[in-house]
């Protein structure tokens, strides 16, 4: 037998059988050795994360479930020894977390409008869903004028003054109006800074400049005490009118400089190639440039959003109680004083805010996905 013969000998003449990867690498033995004990370090974490975890969550679901009062008539129910979460002054005051001191034979018009709402808002979140621009035009026109009639009582319906607004009828309401204003508001501004023409360059970067400059406090007590000052004689704004205006120009500053930051990252050619098109400038901007400069930040904008919907608690400063102001005031309620009752009224507060929030932010990272930016969360 020659070198050759001897060679071919050892080829294998059949596919050898498929074997089962090794239980370290596979299964929950092979997750947790690759997310959770991969190194030293990782090991050392995971088991110091897990300790902590095991010395906080048990006592947290103690207080907020176990040994939590469920139903109840007053404090006298919260203040049993061994009492945890007082969820019957939650359940208590609902109504009043949810209209503020809006009447109760009227709170019908808060649930329409908050349906109309919805009516709008499902459709255009849903991208595969038609008819964009006819949902677009409900929201912005039909849906205002209808919350309008609804929610302050007009064409017959019983006024409701917006001082018994309050909860969170008032925290969705200059959340939303401070955020549809100031988007449109700040893609214009974002432009006006980048303008060549100087008057109009000059009064967006003075404008952005200075509501950067104050703190949103100052912008409400401002719209709320010295406003009506500098007005002629019996001319006069509703205070939630005049909180609603500080908060959009507010917002537009930031939410001009977000988009501006959009701007600056597209690249000169697309300029050239909407010129090149013979675009007009406002047609370049809207078929070329805007949608890129969008997709680009849709991050920062999300961010402003949600910073907006949690600094209208400030609103409190100048005498509207949203959700948080509500939750508050109805904490020094005698029949509800309590040790458990602030913490609470606290912690619901700030699970709603959270739910809102966390919507938004699970929304712009399903947006951010379907157009491709390159999040990878």
């Amino acid at each position: 037998m020659d070198a050759n013969q001897k060679t071919v000998a050892y080829v294998r003449s059949e596919e050898s059988p498929r074997m089962a990867p090794p239980v370290t690498s596979s299964g929950v033995a092979g997750w947790l050795k690759e997310n959770l004990f991969a190194s030293t370090r990782d090991t050392v974490l995971t088991i110091l994360t897990f300790l902590l975890l095991l010395w906080m969550v048990p006592p947290i679901v103690d207080w907020a479930f176990l040994s939590a009062v469920w139903t109840g008539e007053s404090r006298e129910d919260c203040i049993v020894p061994g009492a945890g979460a007082c969820w019957a002054f939650v359940e208590a005051k609902f109504g009043q977390f949810i209209y503020g001191r809006y009447p109760v034979e009227e709170r019908w018009r808060v649930d329409l409008t908050g349906l109309l709402l919805i009516a709008g808002l499902v459709p255009i979140a849903i991208p595969s869903l038609p008819y964009k621009r006819e949902n677009a035009l409900y929201l912005l026109v039909v849906f205002p004028i209808l919350g309008f009639i609804l929610l302050t009582g007009q064409l017959g319906l019983a006024p409701v003054e917006t001082a018994l607004w309050g909860g969170l009828l008032v925290t969705l309401v200059v959340a939303i109006v401070g955020i549809v204003v100031s988007f449109p508001l700040g893609i214009l501004l974002a432009l006006g800074r980048r303008s060549e023409m100087p008057i109009v360059k000059m009064f967006c970067i003075i404008f952005i400049e200075f509501w950067r400059g104050v703190p949103l406090i100052t912008v409400l007590f401002m719209s709320s005490v010295m406003l009506p000052l500098f007005l002629p004689e019996g001319v006069t704004f509703d205070k939630l009118l005049r909180a609603l205006i500080g908060v959009a120009l507010f917002s537009s500053a930031y939410m001009a400089e977000v988009i501006r930051g959009g701007l600056q990252a597209i690249p000169k050619g697309q300029y050239e190639a909407a010129n090149a098109m013979a675009l007009t400038f406002w047609q370049g901007t809207r078929l070329v440039i805007m949608p890129q400069a969008l997709k680009l930040v849709i991050p920062g904008i999300v961010n402003t959003f949600i910073g907006l919907f949690k600094d209208t608690s400030l609103v409190l400063i100048i005498g509207l109680f949203d959700l948080l102001g509500i939750v508050q005031q109805n904490m020094n309620d005698p029949n509800w004083i309590s040790p458990a009752t602030p913490a609470t009224g606290f912690v619901f507060a700030a699970l709603v805010f959270f739910i809102f929030c966390f919507g938004m932010s699970r929304y712009s990272a399903y947006m951010e996905r379907r157009l491709d930016t390159g999040h990878k969360s």
